[in-house]
């Protein structure tokens, strides 16, 4: 397995941690019918993408983007959960907007 790095978002660096990823799903997720065996499926899967895309860092903007993607699929309940506070929604407002727009976009996806 590669070593691989996050940049943060003040240009810093460490190494990916596997549970902070395993904290960050295990909230989003919480009293979710997701058992530990579908977490860590889901964890292993988000690592392995990082790993097959080549390359030694990748963005904490990226990483996140991925485990939206995923949880999208995954859990809708769950991504709306993550997406709230990877994009910071500081009003109901700002939540209801995501709900409205993204959960739009993935029906019209799995519609085509």
């Amino acid at each position: 397995m590669r070593e691989l790095k996050v940049v943060k978002r003040d240009g810093s660096r460490e190494l990916f941690n596997h549970d902070k990823l395993h904290r960050s799903l295990s909230i989003a997720l919480r009293k979710r019918d997701i058992g530990d065996e579908k977490l860590d499926q889901l964890i292993t899967s988000i690592v392995r993408e990082l790993e097959q895309l080549g390359e030694s860092e990748f963005s904490s903007r990226k990483i996140g983007e991925l485990v939206m993607r995923r949880l999208a699929v995954t859990d809708p309940v769950g991504y709306v959960r993550y997406a709230s506070v990877y994009h910071e929604f500081e009003k109901p407002e700002d939540f209801s907007k995501f709900v409205e727009e993204e959960m739009g976009a993935i029906h019209d996806k799995a519609d085509e």
